[in-house]
């Protein structure tokens, strides 16, 4: 009669059978939890001996640099503008001019319009010139107690009278929606070249007189009836943050 297994090493057997199923089941479940961070950091444990000490201390000391570099020049970017804005409010305090800070701008009018915070409290008006760091950028379209709406230059279809002081030639500054203007001339011959200067008119009485507004980048001869030619505004209305208001 062959000998009957114990109860309590019975248990134990069955046990010991379950016991590696148990255990991965329990591994799945600490994989799932903790999203596989143990066995990242197990690898990375494992791994360490074989990591390159000074490859990784290239690494650090270039990423460091890099870091360095990418802080200065965006400190030296922001003393410019700082130096700009302090220029543009010295010269507007001795002309007259109101500084007023940009306060919205819409995504799909870029181009077209931007909102300062002052308005009519400050005397501001509809048609009063607005200027940037170096030049004219719009005029102002409406105002309300507080606020004042721009209509910028590069608003396509805006319209300005200009003058160009090398060859004295008139032209129709035309704004199309971008950081470029079409400049259209009177005179079928005006005389110009790539980069004459581009003013508003001596002789205006809706803008100020002699105000710098572009430079002509390149002249189209063949446009009928007159020569066109693209203009780039000196005061680049896409990074302006801060203008002066010319209060007539």
């Amino acid at each position: 009669m062959a000998p009957s297994l114990r109860p309590g090493k019975s248990r134990w057997r069955g046990f010991g059978q379950l016991s590696p199923w148990l255990l991965l089941v329990a591994g799945l479940l600490v994989v799932r939890f903790s999203k596989g961070a143990g066995f990242a950091d197990a690898y990375a444990l494992i791994t360490r001996p074989f990591w390159s000490g000074s490859a990784q201390r290239e690494w650090i000391v270039s990423a460091r640099t890099v870091e360095d570099q990418s802080r200065l020049q965006l400190l030296e970017q922001d003393n410019l503008r700082l130096r700009e804005l302090l220029e543009l409010q010295r010269n507007g305090s001795r002309q007259g001019d109101v500084g007023a800070p940009v306060i919205s701008r819409s995504p799909r009018g870029w181009w077209q319009q931007l909102v300062l915070g002052k308005g009519a409290l400050q005397g501001f008006q509809a048609g009063d010139a607005v200027l940037g760091p170096g030049g004219l950028v719009g005029r102002i379209a409406s105002v309300t107690p507080a606020t004042a709406r721009v209509r910028l230059l590069t608003a396509p279809g805006h319209e300005i009278g200009v003058w160009l002081p090398r060859s004295r030639s008139h032209g129709l500054l035309v704004g199309r929606g971008s950081s470029r203007l079409t400049l259209r001339f009177i005179d079928k011959d005006p005389n110009v070249s790539p980069g004459d200067l581009v003013t508003t008119s001596p002789a205006s009485t809706l803008l100020p007189p002699n105000v710098s507004v572009g430079v002509i980048q390149s002249v189209n001869e063949q446009a009928v009836p007159a020569p066109t030619a693209i203009v780039q505004l000196i005061a680049a209305p896409e990074a302006i943050d801060w203008v002066q208001v010319r209060i007539r």
